[in-house]
């Protein structure tokens, strides 16, 4: 990976803790995405993270989690409504990723939601982010992955 390269999956990384925490906080409160935004935007850790993926993911999440939620139920046989706050707000950033931004490797969506679950989840919680975004990534990376011809 070249030096740019390791300095961007850094940026999405930093982005995607943030986004945990504000997601988690927007499912507790309620709050408008554009708080939210501005509450995170001024935490000292923020400068390190992807401004524009932190921003773009955020708008879609809590713009229409009712299509993420869906596809939850797809993939998991927990009900939304049932999850863990905080697995729930993984599984919306790892499926809001697999459906929006071909341009991140299903493999990486994969393995940043399950780091995220072991920081911030239940003792098992890296198990069900990894089955729901394994079994997303079937349907909507089939390409990718090559079990599509």
């Amino acid at each position: 990976m070249s030096t740019a390269g390791a300095a961007t999956a850094r940026a999405r990384r930093a982005a995607r803790r943030l986004l945990v925490q504000a997601l988690y906080q927007w499912q507790m409160t309620h709050q408008p995405w554009q708080d939210l935004h501005a509450q995170y935007s001024a935490d000292p850790g923020f400068p390190q993270a992807d401004a524009d993926f932190f921003r773009e993911a955020l708008v879609a999440i809590c713009g229409d989690p009712a299509l993420l939620d869906a596809e939850l139920a797809r993939c998991s046989d927990i009900a939304p409504e049932r999850l863990d706050p905080i697995e729930h707000a993984i599984a919306y950033l790892g499926l809001w990723e697999l459906l929006a931004r071909p341009d991140v490797p299903f493999r990486v969506v994969i393995n940043e939601g399950v780091e995220l679950a072991r920081r911030f989840g239940a003792t098992d919680g890296h198990r069900y982010v990894n089955a729901v975004l394994d079994r997303a990534s079937r349907q909507h990376r089939g390409v990718e992955r090559g079990e599509v011809a």
